[in-house]
């Protein structure tokens, strides 16, 4: 973990991306179609970084658009796909079969150690959960040693220390204090674990509001600060808005028809079709973007917004 003094963070969105480089591993906060940094990865897209190496827990429209979208090398996931909404990540799945993206699959109990290993600043950590597991052959970089105090088998594995994490959170402000609302999913270790760490956050604050607010990630921990409204959708940033089943629907029906239909139905509109966040946002549109929010409202209303096909 870096210690990050400057008084002022803020930065935009293509500057934010361009402070992650080609080959870099890279851990994206959020989980399966919550609070993801949706907005900085079509801006990496846009800027075409390459081969990069995709570190998190439980995964899915953000690991499937990085391949989709061609920037990753390798991820290292416990899980990726849309569950039982929509099933596989089609995107990631080919990437996998082709070649073009390493498989590195673990499990949350190594992923997270590794990670607490690395907030720690200790090189390695000891596990007997995967003893026995193929995992063992999918990362030969684990060593198996004699436990010095039981005499008994035990494996070691790396600390992970990402170069880069990419937090997206309810409100930050200029200093680099945030406020992140539950479920916090593996977000506080990612930050502390890496060695930078760039926010979007859906609203700026001063820092006197943000004292009565209670930040609960102190400024010294975050590198750069981008305001970003609506920065993850489509994944939902609960209690701003639900995520969007119907946009991630049809982004589904153009992923099933292969590479090429992909990028002409979705990229080419999306991601390579509007040089802005501001543009994407124009492009949704802001009647959308207040049903999204509607979900407050009420038990019935929220269902309401699931029920596209």
């Amino acid at each position: 973990m870096g210690v990050f003094t400057q008084t002022d963070k803020l930065t935009t969105l293509k500057e934010a991306a361009a402070m992650v480089n080609d080959g870099d591993m890279v851990a994206i906060g959020g989980g399966l179609c919550l609070r993801e940094p949706i907005g900085l990865i079509m801006e990496m897209i846009r800027q075409g970084k390459r081969d990069l190496h995709l570190v998190g827990t439980a995964h899915g429209f953000d690991v499937d658009l990085c391949c989709g979208g061609g920037i990753a090398g390798a991820v290292e996931e416990t899980h990726v796909s849309f569950e039982q909404d929509f099933g596989l990540a089609l995107n990631y799945r080919r990437a996998c079969e082709s070649g073009k993206v390493k498989v590195r699959e673990s499990c949350c109990n190594t992923l997270i150690n590794q990670l607490r290993a690395g907030s720690f600043g200790i090189p390695f950590i000891p596990l007997r959960s995967i003893k026995g597991s193929d995992e063992l052959f999918m990362h030969p970089e684990y060593k198996v040693i004699d436990d010095p105090f039981t005499g008994k088998k035990i494996v070691l594995a790396p600390a992970l220390t990402p170069e880069v994490a990419i937090i997206h959170v309810d409100v930050a402000d200029p200093r680099g204090n945030l406020k992140v609302l539950p479920p916090y999913v593996a977000d506080v270790l990612f930050l502390r674990a890496a060695n930078k760490v760039i926010v979007t956050a859906e609203k700026v604050v001063s820092e006197e509001e943000m004292k009565k607010i209670g930040p609960n990630v102190p400024y010294y921990e975050t590198t750069a600060v981008v305001e970003l409204p609506y920065g993850a959708h489509p994944t939902s940033c609960y209690p701003h808005y639900a995520y969007d089943r119907e946009y991630i629907s049809n982004y589904m029906k153009a992923s099933r028809e292969g590479p090429e239909a992909f990028k002409e139905k979705y990229l080419d509109k999306y991601v390579y079709g509007v040089k802005s966040h501001e543009e994407y946002v124009k492009l949704i549109g802001e009647e959308r973007f207040a049903r999204l929010a509607s979900w407050k409202e009420s038990k019935e209303r929220w269902m309401e917004l699931f029920t596209y096909e």
